[in-house]
């Protein structure tokens, strides 16, 4: 009981440390919360800590206005497409390849992934205007396959990357008895390699949808009436500086989707970032 009493009191400030530092975090996403909770007329006369003193003007009239609001409606629509379609092409396209890479063998092996280790300190800018005319002759400007191909095509290294070297960790044991009982490849990925790579693809999965999700520049670049929630928030901000009753609720209803995502999935988010640190 002493031991553990000395331990909780050493450890004392340091936890009181990551709680100040959890509650700094958490205020910009309170306060935001609260002026989506704010009247239009209140909003431009005081700031948001005012429902917390006066908890009684707290309403739900912004939200039920941004849900009668088409065109945040259709960008919200178009962003869940755009983040579900392109996390499950690329984790599987990912999950293949990192399978390939980690036990098939074939020519060139080593050197098409050393490639594609490179291919990860390219930064996505440089491909914008290229893409934007290759986009414009084959008819995939301002559609959702267009947005969903780019984000894939730039995910795919760290996807890969990622997948290979958890599928490196698998006991090499574990994959011969499966061909010794004569199971094919691509039995042996469905019905074994992918249970065992839950971790690492929940993982992977996360990162793409909190990327894409969050993502202003490729939909800017591409997209024109194919807009997402951010683009359409970035649009109301520039027509309607003071427009915050609709903004706030925007705001807020971008950010807590992924944040709903990230929770329901959090305890794979650890163990796929350790994939291939352990053997």
């Amino acid at each position: 009981m002493a031991a553990r009493i000395g331990r909780a009191v050493a450890r004392g400030p340091l936890n009181l440390l990551l709680i100040v530092v959890a509650a700094m975090w958490l205020v910009p996403t309170f306060g935001l919360f609260l002026t989506s909770l704010l009247p239009a007329s209140e909003i431009s006369a005081t700031g948001w800590w005012k429902v917390v003193a006066q908890p009684s003007i707290a309403t739900f009239d912004n939200y039920s206005a941004l849900f009668d609001n088409r065109d945040i409606m259709s960008a919200l629509w178009v962003t869940v497409q755009i983040a579900v379609g392109n996390t499950i092409l690329l984790v599987i396209v990912a999950s293949l390849a990192g399978y390939a890479f980690a036990w098939l063998r074939f020519p060139a092996r080593d050197w098409l992934f050393v490639v594609v280790i490179g291919l990860l300190v390219v930064p996505l800018q440089v491909a914008l205007i290229p893409i934007f005319s290759l986009y414009n002759d084959t008819g995939l400007f301002d559609t959702v396959l267009g947005l969903v191909l780019f984000h894939v095509a730039f995910g795919l290294p760290f996807g890969i990357f990622l997948m290979r070297n958890f599928f490196a960790g698998i006991p090499r044991d574990i994959l011969e008895s499966a061909r010794i009982d004569g199971a094919s490849e691509l039995k042996i990925f469905v019905r074994l390699i992918l249970p065992l790579g839950l971790p690492a693809i929940a993982s992977l999965a996360i990162f793409q949808f909190l990327w894409t999700w969050n993502d202003l520049i490729v939909a800017l670049t591409f997209g024109r009436d194919t807009q997402p929630l951010t683009v359409a928030i970035f649009s109301q901000t520039r027509q309607f500086g003071s427009n915050i009753d609709l903004i706030a609720p925007a705001s807020f209803l971008s950010l807590a989707i992924p944040l709903c995502v990230f929770l329901a999935f959090q305890r794979y988010f650890v163990q796929g970032m350790l994939a291939g640190s352990v053997k």
